[in-house]
């Protein structure tokens, strides 16, 4: 069974960096920041400067005042829906008991959302009139699911808060949710997004990570939304659980790279039993368990899985088997001490959370996910936070 952990996170910490980040750019931010919460390099650092940074900092923000509709912050519904963790978190207890791979899906569908125009809800928008939708982006098409779960939880929240809770917020609570239930870590979500009035359907076919491509495509993918590759390697151990289909790998069992051959990163066991799974010219919709030690558990296997040989998709071997990448030492950090991929992974989650929201007055707060709200809904006024 898996456990329940929990990574204690500053929340004053998380909403301050977020408003450095946007007033003095990623670099400072991470100087900053990495003072507060430790990545294996970081680690008792600068930490007898930590009072007066923040001193000085916190001196700022009062003499110069900070919009609250700027920020995204933890407590952002302490007052207006205080209650919609647990609500989130109960609904997606209720659809693990007969799908337990919608915990990856749910996370699937935010990492989707934000590597978009940003985390902004415009995943879960259906084709209309005005919106192409990006569900039918090839990258989507394939691997995003769970959109029924979202509806409920949407019809939940807002029988409980009505016109408050954004979609894109409901992403982002139920990622967190999702890898707490798997007996990863839970964090504090910062909230306050609004949602998207627009999809970008093209963005969605350029943008977004494929299984297929090599590390510096995959690099460059996470550079474009301002993350790095600590962040890379973290986030792709979400892995850790969930499914894919036959088509998202089959290449590298029969075809690799057009030479008629297995991928010779393949441990050869393990190509032998997927393409038992997934024999050539079979059914390319049959799923095979992205890690197949502990499948519905959200642990530190998905990086042992890489130092065998094991791991499912090409993006994922391609961390450990690129000769000579900086994401190898990330990788054997990773798998040697559990705690280490949980503090990058909450602190990875959270930098991809804070990708371009949109906040105050922008966008809406959608009362349906799938759609944009009429004119006279009434959904379109400012949320502010309760801080």
């Amino acid at each position: 069974m898996c456990g329940v952990r929990s990574i204690p996170i500053n929340k004053s910490c998380q909403t301050l960096r977020l408003f450095i980040s946007k007033c003095y750019g990623r670099v400072l931010s991470h100087m900053f920041y990495s003072s507060f919460l430790s990545r294996s390099t970081y680690k008792e650092k600068r930490m007898a400067s930590i009072p007066l940074v923040v001193a000085t900092i916190c001196f700022v923000l009062v003499v110069r005042g900070v919009p609250s509709e700027a920020q995204l912050n933890a407590t952002f519904y302490d007052d207006s829906c205080p209650n919609v963790s647990s609500i989130v978190r109960t609904v997606i207890e209720e659809a693990l008991v007969s799908d337990p791979r919608i915990g990856a899906s749910l996370i699937r569908l935010h990492f989707h959302d934000c590597f978009v125009n940003g985390c902004d809800g415009s995943i879960l928008l259906d084709n209309s009139s005005t919106i192409e939708t990006e569900k039918d982006a090839f990258p989507n098409v394939n691997s995003t699911r769970g959109f029924d779960v979202v509806d409920n939880i949407k019809v939940a929240v807002e029988d409980a808060c009505t016109g408050t809770v954004s979609c894109a917020d409901i992403l982002a609570i139920a990622a967190e949710a999702s890898v707490s239930l798997a007996g990863g870590p839970s964090w504090a979500v910062l909230l306050g997004r609004r949602d998207s009035l627009i999809a970008n359907k093209s963005g969605a076919n350029t943008a977004l990570p494929g299984p297929t491509q090599n590390l510096t495509v995959l690099k460059s993918k996470f550079s474009d939304v301002g993350l790095d590759t600590t962040d890379l390697v973290a986030l792709s151990g979400a892995h850790t659980f969930g499914r894919a289909k036959c088509s998202s790998f089959s290449a590298r069992l029969y075809n690799f790279s057009g030479t008629g051959e297995a991928d010779p990163t393949l441990n050869t066991t393990y190509l032998e039993t997927l393409r038992e799974l997934c024999p050539q010219d079979g059914d390319e919709t049959v799923l095979a368990n992205l890690d197949p030690t502990t499948p519905d558990c959200f642990d530190k296997n998905y990086y042992s899985n890489l130092q065998t040989n094991q791991g499912l998709l090409q993006s994922d071997q391609e961390l450990f088997s690129t000769d000579g990448a900086d994401t190898i030492d990330i990788v054997n950090t990773f798998s040697s001490n559990e705690s280490n991929f949980f503090e990058a992974f909450v602190q990875s989650m959270i930098n991809m959370g804070n990708i371009n929201p949109l906040t105050g007055t922008e966008g809406e707060i959608r009362l349906d996910c799938r759609k944009v709200n009429d004119d006279s809904s009434g959904s379109n006024n400012p949320l502010y936070s309760s801080i």
